[in-house]
């Protein structure tokens, strides 16, 4: 029986699915309806995947980076007459983020790749809002440390945190129009520099608007009565804050399509891959396809499909070729060598604006110390974070992810070795200088790159596994470097000297600046992605051989990735 044409579809919203009504085969079905989603030109459909993806990003984000505002203010709260959070909760707190969001990224992930990216999607939304809710609601008891319960909470935070990379990259890469590919994936990542923002923003207005309490202390030691009631609401409110955005996007990601590439090459199922692109372009949730015709084609599809079915044995099979388990460890590589130093530095903005003397130095009240540190924190990122993020967008598909990569690690490099050797011989204004340039240069560079690289380069079936593996492999190292890096910057600290709290600071940037230099090799084994389609870099758009048959291996054929 002939599949039945369908309605619908106009100048603006194409209908893809009487297009190739025609076609039997469905390898050629896929190739061609797979050819209009990259060719087709950027439209409205474009910008609203971005700012779906973007939002969980921007929420990310601002949950990751005010945990260095947070610790500052828990110390004052929870700590006081010392001011400060012992430095085995603080690093506990921020570590707690990042072992939750391995747990995420690889579960996510491989889910995905499972069950489907539509079925996954907004799940990991929901798990944000609740333990950020949950964590801006805690309270210490007799039997209680509070600090426990926000370590639990950000654990939580954390799984799903993670499992936001692998979803909204792929998606975003599967629904990309292959010209704009990177500046769109792009900018979903970006609106961490947003997140980061806000978040700067937020403390900033809270921190004026109880100045009047805070003023009240000579210090972060000697914030108590009415000044800790002020901090621990601005804590609380700071930390809610991050809720509200995710709660605005989760109807959206709800909603969205399952990606046409995962419903031909996974779900084999040809019609209603085919009608998807038909709803994406068009806005509609998912597409309706003609019942008896979707069964005909993915009874077809079962045994003619040419990309072979995800399995244990196929993942093993396709990652013991060379050429595929050099480019996993590629890309995993680069994202731990970049995290050891990114994350060990970012979640330590108000610490390292304390080191160097910025937040601290001629302080007089809490209000000074907490204003100087939320000043200081949108320098950082408005200077630094956020320009590197959309100078990345503006040239990742001109310029190439490699490029962009290579020259990043190279600068970091350099700039961490400057830091390093030079620090007790500049100015705390000449190390924030420095420092705010290699925020710019992370985000114009590897912290970009490394988030667009792993969503293109693997084959569909695993392409959400293989980024979960990169991205935790990133984790992984902001784990090193903020729990057995970072920590030595108190390395030799005498107790009670406020003058010098770190003074092991130059080796640890030292240490950075070698990792940097490891990411210029590990970039030497991705390839450039700019302007080539999803199946070209993953090798699934290569015409497969003719088998040759053989007394008890008919049946077998050799794939195109094995080539």
């Amino acid at each position: 029986m002939a599949a039945q044409k369908t309605s619908g579809g106009n100048n603006a919203y194409h209908n893809f699915h009487n297009d190739f009504l025609h076609i039997q085969d469905p390898n050629e079905r896929r190739r061609l309806a797979l050819a209009e989603i990259d060719k087709a030109p950027f439209g409205w459909y474009h910008v609203r995947a971005c700012v779906v993806a973007g939002i969980g990003f921007f929420t990310d984000s601002y949950d990751i980076f005010a945990v260095s505002l947070l610790n500052v203010m828990l110390g004052i709260v929870y700590y006081p007459g010392v001011g400060t959070l012992p430095n085995s909760s603080d690093s506990a707190i921020k570590l707690s983020t990042s072992a939750g969001t391995v747990i995420g990224q690889l579960a996510f992930g491989y889910l995905a790749d499972h069950v489907g990216r539509k079925r996954m999607y907004g799940l990991e939304l929901i798990i944000i809002i609740f333990a950020t809710l949950g964590q801006a609601l805690s309270s210490g008891s007799p039997s209680v440390n509070v600090i426990g319960l926000i370590i639990f909470w950000r654990v939580l935070l954390g799984v799903g945190i993670g499992g936001d990379y692998p979803l909204s990259s792929i998606i975003t890469s599967e629904f990309a129009t292959t010209k704009w590919r990177g500046a769109m994936m792009g900018a979903v990542f970006a609106m961490q520099g947003i997140g980061q923002m806000v978040c700067a923003f937020v403390m900033l207005f809270v921190t004026l608007g109880f100045r009047e309490q805070l003023s009240a202390s000579s210090g972060t030691a000697d914030c108590d009565g009415y000044c800790a009631i002020a901090v621990d609401k601005m804590w609380r409110t700071l930390i809610g804050f991050g809720a509200v955005p995710a709660c605005i996007a989760l109807y959206y990601r709800l909603t969205i399509p399952e990606t046409p590439r995962y419903t031909f090459d996974v779900g084999r199922d040809v019609e209603k891959a085919a009608d998807d692109v038909k709803a994406y372009m068009s806005g509609k949730p998912e597409g309706q396809p003609d019942d008896i015709a979707r069964i005909q084609a993915r009874e077809a599809a079962q045994t003619q499909m040419n990309i072979p079915k995800a399995s244990w044995n196929d993942f093993i099979r396709h990652y013991s070729i060379p050429k595929n388990g050099l480019l996993l460890f590629g890309t995993a590589g680069s994202w731990f060598v970049l995290d050891v130093a990114f994350y060990g530095l970012s979640l330590n903005n108000a610490t390292i604006l304390q080191v160097i003397g910025y937040s601290t130095s001629n302080t007089h009240s809490a209000y000074e110390v907490l204003y100087n540190t939320a000043i200081g924190n949108l320098i950082i990122v408005l200077a630094g974070a956020v320009p590197g993020y959309w100078v990345s967008v503006a040239t990742l598909d001109t310029l190439g992810r490699k490029t962009i990569q290579m020259g990043g690690f190279i600068i970091l490099t350099i700039l961490f070795i400057i830091m390093g050797f030079a620090y007790w011989h500049i100015s705390s204004n000449a190390l924030l200088a420095i420092y705010v340039l290699a925020q710019f240069f992370f985000n114009f560079g590897p912290n970009m790159t490394t988030f667009i690289v792993p969503g293109e380069v693997f084959p569909t079936r695993y392409r959400s596994t293989s980024h979960g593996i990169s991205a935790a492999s990133g984790k992984i190292g902001s784990i090193i470097g903020q729990g057995a890096i970072a920590t030595l910057r108190t390395r030799g600290a005498a107790p009670g000297n406020p003058h010098n709290p770190a003074p092991w600071m130059d080796h640890v940037l030292e240490i950075y600046a070698l990792f940097m230099l490891l990411g210029v090799f590990t970039t030497l084994f991705i390839p450039e992605t700019k302007r080539k389609t999803l199946e070209e870099l993953s090798g699934e758009d290569q015409p497969l051989p003719v088998p040759v048959a053989s007394a008890g291996s008919s049946h077998n054929t050799k794939t195109a990735e094995s080539l």
